[in-house]
């Protein structure tokens, strides 16, 4: 009887500490919520929110006058979106790394429409696994290396397109002939074609035309106002984006009659299949293909446009480019050899400016997360739903990490910066496949270019514009003259 009463009192005790736990705990779950409160920062304008500031100043000065007013942590509505602005290594590595899982990739549902909802960065999970495996190993270090010789081609030799003989991407020979060159505009020509080249290998010329043409359409109305209209940019493109589709298809087709096995991007993507032995279809393999073609052109010729402005500003970093660059010019013969890869590697100073270069410039001044829960970061809540932006310019222009951060000085390379205080081609899962293939297109330039010409730009050498990446103020007019071989 009394062993009764007792189990029965041990039981009560167990139910009454359990509840009582379970309600501290809940209180203790509200007082949180209660304390973790919207990080400091403004709204601005009801739905325009600060974009308007954003595209129209300085980045460094708008997101650097944000930080100091506000601290590593603030909220902003730009883009339509209530977002929360991280501007700290630590803050990085949280929604990039340690909790990815968290903050999903996003981008606005009108840009999204235009690459396509199947493309690499818009997923998290085992497609995006699967498809970043495939993009990853045909821009790997082996495959970039195989490249070396084609891209150094694109960069200098004449062929027949149509009736008229011109240069087949930036043009450098009639560079030199011109009173003026708009360096944004020709180096967005050569990174199309190094795109095309990593995708596609030797492709026929007449769907590289239909490639250019109709992408040219999309690139013009990805950042217009999303409107169907008849006429419109965006409509434009939105047509051009299915005619993509098509060419696309025409070209997967005819790989598939000749059997031809190529290891590009596009063969890797035709020959995978999944573990129950499933091949992606076509219009996954076409997103994939326009997502990696998006993410290649604009944001690696916006870094070679900002190296040709430094290297222009800054006479001395110039001239030991030029000695290095000139030492390889001269051991090939002066053109008669192509680069090697082996030479690439070797280019200790070109390497140290490219560095450099995309510290300044931070092509990618913030990148798109969305958290997919309420997330609770250093006593702030990031609301499920907002979108979450670590801010890559912030960081590397903190003189914490970089000392005289405005100032240009590629020797600071010479270290290896601190753990996620270098980021430009993001970090985590979801950062850029083809970092290598794109460092590897800016050596090749500059090799060109500083071994072959000097150049001196033209207007305004200050100022900043959007399109939708930072470049120098109308594209950098310059003018160009070749130098002697010798």
């Amino acid at each position: 009887m009394i062993s009764v009463f007792w189990c029965v009192v041990t039981f009560m005790v167990i139910v009454a500490t359990a509840v009582c736990t379970r309600r501290n705990t809940t209180r203790e779950a509200k007082q949180r919520k209660r304390r973790a409160e919207l990080p400091p920062g403004s709204m601005g304008l009801p739905y325009i929110g600060e974009t308007l500031q954003l595209y129209s100043q300085d980045p460094n000065v708008f997101f650097a006058a944000k930080q100091k007013r506000y601290g590593e942590i603030f909220k902003m509505h730009i883009l339509g979106c209530p977002c929360v602005m991280l501007a700290s290594p630590e803050a990085a590595r949280f929604v990039l790394v340690t909790e990815a899982h968290l903050f999903r990739p996003t981008y606005p549902k009108s840009k999204e429409h235009l690459i396509g909802p199947s493309a690499l960065f818009f997923h998290q999970g085992d497609y995006h696994l699967r498809v970043r495996k495939l993009v990853q190993g045909s821009l790997s270090l082996d495959t970039v290396r195989r490249l070396v010789g084609d891209i150094d081609h694109l960069a200098t030799v004449r062929r027949l397109v149509g009736d008229i003989a011109h240069l087949a991407t930036v043009l450098l020979d009639s560079w030199g002939e011109r009173e003026a060159v708009t360096v944004f505009s020709e180096l967005k020509k050569f990174s199309f074609e190094v795109g095309i080249l990593a995708i596609f290998g030797n492709i026929e010329s007449h769907y590289r035309e239909e490639l250019k043409k109709n992408y040219s359409t999309v690139d013009k109305g990805y950042n217009s106002f999303p409107t169907v209209l008849p006429g419109t940019s965006y409509r434009k493109a939105v047509l051009a984006r299915k005619r993509l589709n098509q060419i696309l298809a025409e070209i997967i087709c005819e790989r598939k009659e000749k059997r031809l096995e190529e290891n590009d991007l596009l063969g890797s993507l035709l020959n995978s299949k999944d573990e129950r032995g499933e091949a992606l279809r076509e219009d996954q393999i076409a997103d994939n293909i326009i997502g990696v073609l998006f993410a290649a052109q604009d944001t690696t010729a916006s870094a070679m446009t900002w190296i040709v402005k430094y290297l222009h500003d800054n006479q001395k970093v110039l001239a030991a480019v030029k000695a290095e660059q000139k030492a390889i010019q001269e051991m090939n013969g002066y053109g008669r050899q192509p680069l090697t890869w082996s030479q690439t590697r070797n280019m200790s100073v070109t390497y140290k400016v490219v560095l450099e270069s995309l510290r300044m410039a931070s092509i990618i001044s913030f990148t798109f997360r969305e958290a997919v829960a309420d997330v609770e970061y250093k006593g702030y809540l990031i609301p499920k739903g907002w979108k979450v932006m670590p801010l890559f310019r912030n960081i590397h222009h903190n003189p914490g990490f970089f000392a005289d951060p405005e100032k240009f000085d590629p020797s600071r390379f010479e270290e290896t910066p601190k753990p996620y205080t270098f980021m430009p081609f993001g970090n985590g899962v979801h950062s850029c496949p083809g970092n290598e293939l794109a460092k590897l297109e800016m050596l090749i330039i500059t090799h060109h270019l500083t071994s072959r010409f000097r150049w001196e730009v033209l207007g305004s050498q200050s100022g900043i514009q959007y399109s939708p990446f930072p470049v120098p103020l109308h594209g950098l007019p310059t003018r160009f003259w070749k130098e002697s071989a010798a």
